[in-house]
């Protein structure tokens, strides 16, 4: 595994705080892991009671991530995957599902979280087609060149951008739709742009009122699809989460309760 620093950096990484809740911490709380602190689960637990089954909202978007991965690699053939706000290594990871269908393909995974950096450190450590970068979405012309040093940028690549948007507003030096234009602008024709974005429902605004580590941008099904311009998106769309080529079962993350709303939108957009 190669790590290495984004060049050129003007925006400083969150520092690491056990006694702050963290993003990352709590998705990995809500996925059920353990790479946690009291602080992130005191946090999460406030959510939770705001919205119970915030849980399988994290869920949807791990399971979702795994259909795209299987998809692109599968029946796309795509043998390389830029993951820009990867969070923490969990189950299900990029270059697991990747590897298990095109064994040599190649993923970089890019995040601002120096927790994010020393976890990966461990896991990838025996994965040599598997690099792991500093960076931070908002400097996304350096993330492209920094990921270009493992990937070959002339070939298609699938950009992979979950659960990251929406703490993006619009316009402003950071506008996320310059953002993703910049990334689709630098990837060769073939490339797949796939996002997935919280959905402006009550329930999921009364809860952002709880979430105080980051702001929340909501964004309806016209602003999300306005992500993929310049792409042609894969059926079924631009959708909520569990309606994206679902499956019957899923061993990793079961579900006992299919039925539940996932106020997610997703969708995966092709560069012609």
């Amino acid at each position: 595994m190669n790590l290495s620093d984004t060049p050129d950096a003007t925006i400083a990484a969150p520092v690491h705080d056990p006694q702050r809740p963290n993003v990352a911490r709590m998705y990995d709380y809500f996925l059920g892991g353990k790479d946690n602190f009291p602080a992130d689960r005191e946090e999460a637990d406030k959510i939770i009671r705001a919205v119970p089954y915030l849980p399988r909202l994290a869920v949807a978007n791990r399971t979702f991530l795994a259909r795209v991965v299987r998809y692109l690699a599968r029946e796309a053939g795509v043998r390389q995957f830029l993951d820009i706000g990867s969070g923490l290594p969990t189950r299900q990871n990029v270059h697991e599902v990747a590897q298990e269908i095109i064994p040599g393909a190649r993923v970089v995974y890019v995040d601002n979280d120096p927790l994010v950096r020393a976890h990966a450190t461990a896991i990838l450590a025996t994965t040599p087609t598997t690099y792991a970068l500093t960076g931070d979405l908002r400097l996304s012309e350096e993330i492209v060149r920094a990921a270009g040093r493992y990937l070959d940028l002339s070939e298609p690549v699938g950009v992979l951008l979950f659960a990251v948007l929406h703490f993006f507003p619009d316009g402003g030096a950071h506008d996320p739709y310059e953002i993703t234009g910049t990334l689709l602008r630098a990837l060769a024709p073939g490339s797949y742009l796939a996002v997935s974005h919280l959905e402006p429902t009550p329930a999921m605004i009364a809860a952002s009122l709880h979430y105080t580590p980051a702001d929340v941008v909501f964004r309806d099904h016209a602003q999300v699809s306005r992500f993929f311009t310049g792409t042609r998106l894969v059926d079924p769309g631009v959708v909520r989460l569990n309606e994206w080529r679902p499956v019957d079962h899923d061993p990793v993350f079961p579900s006992d309760h299919p039925d539940i709303p996932v106020w997610v939108l997703g969708g995966v957009g092709r560069k012609p």
